[in-house]
């Protein structure tokens, strides 16, 4: 959405809250947010993958806070990151500063053909779960316009699932498998992972359905409902979420993830291995029995292989290991936005 010169890309609202000044960022609308579980209601209004973007003519200024907890804000110029000027954001309204690099004026042209996105825009990156909270938009000072459609991706890429694709563990959120994917295939990232709470919810799948601003879709379907949901209750939401987005987007290629390796596979003890093998058979045969052609199969285990860059909860993927599912899942997916 555009607003006071500002893209905000991975926010579909700016929400005026009771009590609070500033408008809340949202990665969907008010009336899909009231329609989802409760826990999922306040994951949407963590800003994980959402950005702030604009061309400035000179200095901006943007005016920025932070509820439920503070959060780590990063300026980027296009593809590059602005050493050093990272911005912790508190409850009370913050300003940020951000002038045009002189450097990145006089870049040759060879290196602009390699960049997703053209140097002259701004990108404050928001954070997504542990590093940061709910994101409030006070206003903006200065010269700015949003960027132009050839200043950023033409590409999008789409994704639902549970803390691991919001972004639990990794240091940055360039560092999720989401944007580590989007970044391999050229593409803008649009993630609305849902830490805990993605029960595949009518709601959401009803809105990723509605959306027309994506070109490959995945779900993780999804880690949160083994133990919470039977294997009949996960078949019937899961293939009900798959037939919902597919049958919205029959041209356009939609790919569901089965869990990704997590403790119950690693543990000697934990004795819920085949409980967490039976969850993903049991997305396999709705994938099969979907009926629609645009629909894929990808094994969370063949993107994670071995247990390594995994955190010590042996649940969320840190760092290296949220490169390597980037680097396995694009690998996946550049073939069915060719074919």
């Amino acid at each position: 959405m555009k607003a006071d010169g500002i893209r905000f890309h991975n926010v579909a609202a700016l929400e005026r809250v009771e009590s609070r000044e500033g408008r809340r960022l949202q990665r969907v609308p008010e009336s899909v947010r009231t329609e989802l579980n409760e826990g999922a209601r306040t994951r949407m209004c963590h800003p994980a993958g959402a950005e702030l973007r604009f061309v400035p003519e000179g200095p901006v200024e943007v005016t920025l806070s932070s509820d439920v907890r503070d959060s780590l804000v990063r300026p980027f110029w296009g593809d590059f990151q602005a050493a050093g000027e990272e911005v912790v954001i508190g409850e009370g309204p913050q300003t940020v500063t951000l002038s045009p690099p002189e450097k990145l004026s006089n870049l040759r042209p060879a290196v602009e053909e390699g960049l997703r996105f053209a140097p002259n825009v701004c990108r404050l990156v928001l954070p997504g779960d542990h590093r940061g909270g709910h994101v409030y938009f006070h206003g903006v000072e200065g010269d700015a316009r949003p960027p132009t459609a050839e200043e950023v991706p033409d590409r999008r890429y789409l994704a639902y699932g549970t803390s691991i694709t919001e972004g639990e563990a990794p240091s940055a959120e360039t560092l999720t498998y989401v944007n580590q994917t989007a970044r391999r295939l050229g593409a803008d990232a649009v993630n609305l992972g849902s830490c805990g709470t993605a029960y595949c919810d009518p709601a959401m799948a009803e809105h990723i359905a509605a959306r027309d601003d994506w070109d490959v879709a995945t779900l993780s379907l999804s880690v949160n409902m083994v133990g919470r949901f039977s294997v009949e209750e996960f078949r019937a939401r899961a293939a009900s979420m798959i037939d919902t987005v597919a049958a919205a987007h029959p041209e356009t290629p939609v790919a569901c993830i089965t869990l990704f390796p997590h403790a119950r596979d690693y543990l000697a003890d934990d004795g819920e291995a085949a409980l967490a093998e039976e969850f993903r058979e049991t997305l396999r045969d709705a994938v099969a029995d979907c009926g629609h052609e645009n629909v894929h199969l990808v094994e969370g285990p063949d993107l994670l292989p071995t247990a390594a860059g995994m955190t010590t909860d042996l649940v969320h993927p840190g760092d290296d290991a949220m490169i390597r599912i980037g680097e396995a899942l694009a690998a996946r997916l550049e073939p069915l936005l060719a074919a």
